[in-house]
C-alpha cells in the first residue's frame, strides 16, 4: 500500500473518531497523531491504519486507551519552577494592583490534564492574597478535553511522588494524608472549577486576567494554533496575560500577543481586536455552538432510537442497511460494521422471512404492510413468533427515503392463545364427562324408578 493510500486511510480513521466519539483531531499535527496511533497499534500487533480502524469498530473499549495516548496528559506541580516564581513575583501582583479590593480575579488553565497546574496557581494566589480573600474574589476555571483526566483532577488527591516538586512548606500547609494519598486542602480545592472544553470547537471563557496553557498548543498545526490564539486573545481582558510552556514561542502571532518575558513564555495581550475581528470570533462561536446543538440532537435521537422497546432497522432507498437499534443488533446478530452494507448481503434480509420482496411491495403500494406470525426457530429448537411491519420513510416528496422495519415479538401472545385453546379443550372434555355422568344418573334413576313399581 502506498504512502498516499495510508494517508487517506488515516484521514478516514480521524473522521471515524469525530463521528463516533465527538473528538475532532483535524487540527492536530499529522506526524504527532500518526506516531501516537502507531504506538497503540503496536500494542495489538496491527501494522496498518485500515486494520486498526476495523479493530476500533469491534472493540469500543480501545477508544479510551487511544485518547489517553494521543492526549498524553503529562504534567506536574510547578513544572518549570523558575517560570512559576516569575509569575508569582511579577505577574500576579501586577494583576492584583490594577484591581479594586472588591473586584473579582478570573483565571483560566486550558488543557489542565489532571489538575496540577491549576492547583499550582491556586497555591500561589493563596500565598499572595490569603485563603479568605481568595475564596471571596478568585475563580480559576480549569478545562480539558479528557473526562478521565478531569475526574482525577476533581478528586484532588495525589501520590507522594506526584507532589515531590512542591516545597516542604507548601506540602505541610496545603496537603493532608488520606489513606495512601495526599489530599489538597478543601478551601484551596474550592477555588478551582473543572469542566470539559475543546479548544478547537468550544467558545472561549471570557474576561480573564490570566490564561495558562502550557505545552498544549505544540500538538496543533500552525493554522489551528492561530485559531486557538485568536480565541485566547478574545478571552483575555485588555490587561490580561498569557502563560505558555517552554516548547511554545508565539513568534508567528505577534499581532495578538507581545512577549513580556520570552524566557518564561509570558506574553501580554498586544492590541485590542478591532470590531471586524471580534465579530468574526463571535460568529465562529455561534456557528460552532449551533453545530454542537446539532451534534447533541443527533446523539439524543440515537439514544431514543436505541431505547425503543421493539427491534428496528432502517434500509435506505439504495438498499443499504443504515440503522439498527440496540435490540435489533443483539437479536439478529447485526454488527456495527454491517451498517452501510447492502441489505441483501445480510442474513436478516431473508431469515426468518424474505424481506426484500416485501420492501419492493411497500415501494410499489406506498403503504405500510404487516407480515404476521412469522416463525423463527432457535438452535435449541424453541420457537419465536414475530409480527414484522415494513413502513415507507418519506419527507416532503413522493420519493421514499427508505423503509423502517420493526420486529414485534408476539411469542407470549401465541403461548397464551395455545394455553386458552388447551383450557377450552379441557373444559369441553369435562363438559362431555359431566354430560355422560348426567346421562348415567338419569338412566340409573329410571332404573330405580322402574324397580320401585309394585307388582299387582
Amino acid at each position: 500500500m502506498t504512502v498516499t493510500d495510508q494517508s487517506s486511510i488515516f484521514e478516514a480513521l480521524l473522521e471515524y473518531l469525530r463521528r463516533s466519539r465527538g473528538f475532532d483531531f483535524v487540527g492536530y499535527k499529522r506526524s504527532t497523531l500518526q506516531r501516537r496511533v502507531t504506538k497503540r497499534m503496536q500494542v495489538h500487533h496491527i501494522d496498518n491504519f485500515g486494520d486498526y480502524l476495523d479493530y476500533l469498530k469491534v472493540h469500543p473499549e480501545e477508544f479510551q486507551a487511544l485518547f489517553n495516548t494521543i492526549l498524553i496528559n503529562v504534567t506536574s506541580f510547578f513544572r518549570d519552577l523558575t517560570a512559576w516564581e516569575y509569575l508569582a513575583v511579577h505577574i500576579l501582583p501586577l494583576i492584583i494592583k490594577h484591581k479594586s479590593p472588591d473586584e473579582p480575579l478570573r483565571f483560566w488553565t486550558a488543557g489542565c490534564a489532571s489538575g496540577e497546574e491549576a492547583y499550582s496557581l491556586a497555591i500561589l494566589l493563596a500565598e499572595t492574597l490569603g485563603i479568605e480573600e481568595c475564596l471571596r474574589r478568585v475563580k480559576i476555571y480549569a478545562t480539558d478535553i479528557d473526562e478521565e483526566a478531569l475526574t482525577q483532577a476533581r478528586n484532588a488527591a495525589y501520590k507522594a511522588k506526584d507532589i515531590e516538586s512542591i516545597s516542604e512548606e507548601f506540602q505541610q500547609r496545603y496537603f493532608k494524608a488520606v489513606g495512601d494519598r495526599l489530599a489538597l486542602d478543601g478551601d484551596l480545592r474550592r477555588l478551582v472549577i473543572f469542566g470539559r472544553h475543546d479548544l478547537i470547537q468550544d467558545a472561549p471563557i471570557s474576561r480573564m486576567d490570566l490564561l495558562v496553557c502550557r505545552n498544549t498548543l505544540m500538538y496543533f498545526n500552525a493554522e489551528t494554533q492561530k485559531q486557538i490564539l485568536a480565541r485566547f486573545h478574545f478571552a483575555l481582558k485588555d490587561t490580561g496575560f498569557l502563560f505558555l510552556g517552554k516548547a511554545e514561542m508565539l513568534l508567528t502571532n505577534t499581532d495578538l500577543f507581545s512577549p513580556l518575558n520570552l524566557q518564561h513564555r509570558i506574553f501580554k495581550k498586544a492590541r485590542t481586536m478591532d470590531r471586524r475581528d471580534r465579530l468574526l470570533v463571535l460568529a465562529q462561536n455561534r456557528k460552532e455552538e449551533a453545530g454542537m446543538r446539532s451534534a447533541f440532537n443527533i446523539r439524543l435521537l440515537e439514544a431514543a432510537f436505541n431505547a425503543m422497546p421493539l427491534a428496528q432497522i432502517v434500509v435506505d432507498s439504495d438498499s443499504n442497511l443504515v440503522l439498527a437499534n440496540q435490540l435489533a443488533r443483539s437479536r439478529f446478530s447485526i454488527a456495527r460494521q454491517d451498517l452501510g452494507r447492502p441489505f441483501q448481503d445480510l442474513e436478516i434480509s431473508y431469515r426468518p422471512v424474505e424481506l426484500r420482496s416485501q420492501i419492493e411491495r411497500v415501494y410499489e403500494e406506498g403503504n405500510s404492510i404487516l407480515v404476521s406470525d412469522v416463525i423463527r426457530t432457535w438452535s435449541d429448537g424453541s420457537i419465536q413468533y414475530l409480527d414484522i411491519e415494513i413502513s415507507p420513510l418519506q419527507q416532503n416528496s413522493n420519493d421514499p427515503l427508505g423503509v423502517s422495519i420493526t420486529f414485534n415479538e408476539v411469542t407470549r401472545y401465541h403461548q397464551l392463545q395455545e394455553e386458552l385453546e388447551r383450557s377450552n379443550q379441557e373444559l369441553e372434555t369435562v363438559n362431555e364427562e359431566l354430560q355422560s355422568s348426567n346421562e348415567e344418573l338419569e338412566t340409573t334413576n329410571e332404573e330405580l324408578q322402574s324397580g320401585s313399581i309394585p307388582i299387582l
